[in-house]
């Protein structure tokens, strides 16, 4: 039977931009990672060097620069605006959610592409990573890409459309290097070898286009490598092998978890679609493969059910774990659950909501009582107005859950599953947005609206035991560390001119100057207030104190 859109679906797509991109200058920039990924690009259009990335003026490479490059051009265009810093994430989440749908068109029918975007674009893990400033939503686009291409070249019934797409997926994997290293390759890559071998086809294999293939991602991510190698002959070590092989085998970053730790992250950041995951993933392998004319029959679903297990397992063996490494898996399985969910009555899947209504009541029941998890002065002060934000979220997804049912018990599936969908991503926008309410505890945007009237470019700004990730900035300027290193030692032993290592040679500095500005910890204040330097408090909360040479 031939598939018909459902009604209306123009004005869905476009409540669903505005739903998407409407929060993203309304939220403050929180620690670490938000106010990283946008002080780096800040720094690189102040400074004019594009090559070597650098954090509070100190080398960082950490990672490449792809999406350093875009919010750069953000600023240079649009100006440095919370939503600027933003702004690759949501566009590359968006866009990853239109290749779902065009992936899914293409390889299963247009039902499946349709149902693909939907599920992808409401999933709590991906709407989350989705308005948050990291590196994951950027590299989980062009990895799907990537991927995208891979299924399309090996399904293509032509030589040149089979060509194209694969030259799509060396772009696409190239993209993915320059966006946050070597995963970019090696994931997919290794999920092509495990898919050759469980599946004893090495046509797969010779159908990849090695030369041209290897000849466009080279283009895109060799300039860069050499460059940055030129200036920076430390960059091999650090980039290559320490930020891939040590970070990856040991416990080095702090971020070791027990292999459990991403069941939970699965099961919340699949919601409210977590049972269609799983019956979807059952039927996985059982999937009519899709003829191609240059060797065995290819599966497209089979690859994607290995690349979604081998993220899972590749990522929880790994000594380093962060829920948004799951993020690669997401698109892979929304086209999962697409294909499924285009062949599943409404009856099955009004059996597989069913079960998840509790589930946003008792989310409503925990934001309650959110005032007990409190462990600090400020959290008690803060989470209280965090509460409506949150029962509002649970509301949406509640009611989103209660009118699919309805819909489905009337044979309505595909517009149970809109519904659903736009309830979802509602809940998680209302529920992200809120964070505004308690941002302070992870920001230091109101340090700077404090104290902006005596910071000039000129007064040294000495940052002791501490660095607020956020500050530089809203303040638009670095700071000189003092006894603190954390991820800038590596910045620090190649320059050691840029840092003060003792409170002792801090004093010293101190003064010297004819004027100057401090912030620390309030946990170290009566440290430095020890040394009994001449100084004027300018600010002062529960955990920072800043003050100034009078």
């Amino acid at each position: 039977m031939r598939y018909v859109a459902p009604r209306h679906a123009g004005w869905l797509v476009m409540l669903v931009i505005l739903v998407w991109f409407g929060n993203l200058e309304y939220r403050t920039l929180i620690r670490p990672d938000e106010g990283r990924y946008a002080e780096i690009p800040r720094e690189m259009v102040v400074s004019g060097d594009w090559t070597t990335p650098r954090l509070n003026d100190l080398k960082y490479f950490e990672k490449p620069p792809l999406q350093y490059w875009a919010t750069a051009s953000a600023y240079t265009i649009f100006g440095e605006h919370q939503w600027t810093s933003r702004l690759w994430t949501a566009l590359t989440g968006f866009a990853g959610i239109v290749l779902v749908w065009f992936a899914g068109m293409r390889l299963f029918g247009r039902e499946t592409g349709w149902y693909a975007s939907l599920l992808l674009g409401s999933s709590l893990l991906y709407v989350m990573m989705g308005h948050a400033n990291t590196l994951d939503m950027g590299v989980t686009f062009f990895i799907t890409l990537g991927i995208v291409g891979l299924l399309l070249g090996q399904t293509a019934t032509h030589a040149r459309d089979q060509r194209n797409a694969m030259w799509l997926a060396w772009a696409g994997m190239g993209l993915a290097v320059l966006s946050k290293g070597l995963m970019g390759i090696i994931l997919p890559g290794t999920a092509v070898l495990l898919y050759a071998a469980l599946h004893r086809d090495l046509g797969v294999l010779k159908r990849m286009h090695w030369l041209s293939g290897l000849l466009i991602f080279f283009a895109i991510t060799a300039p860069w490598f050499y460059q940055v190698m030129q200036a920076n002959p430390e960059f091999f070590q650090r980039f290559f092998i320490y930020e891939h092989y040590t970070r990856f085998t040991t416990k080095d970053l702090g971020r070791y978890q027990p292999w459990y730790y991403f069941v939970p992250i699965l099961l919340g950041g699949l919601l409210p679609w977590t049972l269609l995951m799983f019956n979807s993933l059952l039927h996985g392998w059982h999937i009519q493969s899709n003829y191609s004319p240059y060797g065995k029959s290819f599966h497209p679903a089979r690859f994607l059910l290995i690349w979604a297990v081998f993220i899972y397992v590749f990522f929880s063996i790994s000594g380093s774990k962060l829920p948004s490494y799951l993020l690669p898996m997401c698109p892979a399985l929304a086209l999962l659950m697409g294909k499924r969910l285009a062949e599943m009555r409404a009856k099955t899947l009004f059996w597989l909501l069913l079960p998840l209504i509790p589930l946003p009541v008792v989310w409503m029941a925990l934001a309650m009582n959110l005032g007990d998890y409190a462990d600090t002065i400020l959290q008690k002060t803060l989470y209280p107005h965090y509460i409506p934000w949150l029962v509002t979220g649970a509301g949406a997804l509640l009611a989103g859950l209660l009118g699919a049912c309805v819909l489905l018990a009337r044979e309505r599936k595909a517009e149970a599953v809109m519904l659903l969908a736009l309830a979802a991503l509602l809940g998680g926008q209302i529920s992200l947005t809120g964070y505004e309410s308690v941002a302070q505890e992870r920001s230091g945007k109101h340090i700077a609206n404090a104290i902006r009237q005596h910071v000039t470019p000129t007064i040294p700004f000495y940052s002791v035991m501490t660095y607020e990730q956020t500050l530089p900035f809203y303040l638009e300027r670095t700071f000189t560390l003092v006894a603190y290193q954390d991820e800038m030692a590596f910045g620090i032993q190649q320059e050691p001119q840029r840092w003060i290592p003792t409170l002792e040679a801090f004093a010293q500095q101190w003064q010297k100057q004819p004027a100057a500005l401090a912030i620390m910890p309030a946990v170290g204040w009566p440290k430095v207030q020890a040394l009994g330097l001449p100084m004027q408090i300018i600010y002062q909360d529960t955990q920072h104190v800043v003050v100034k040479k009078p």
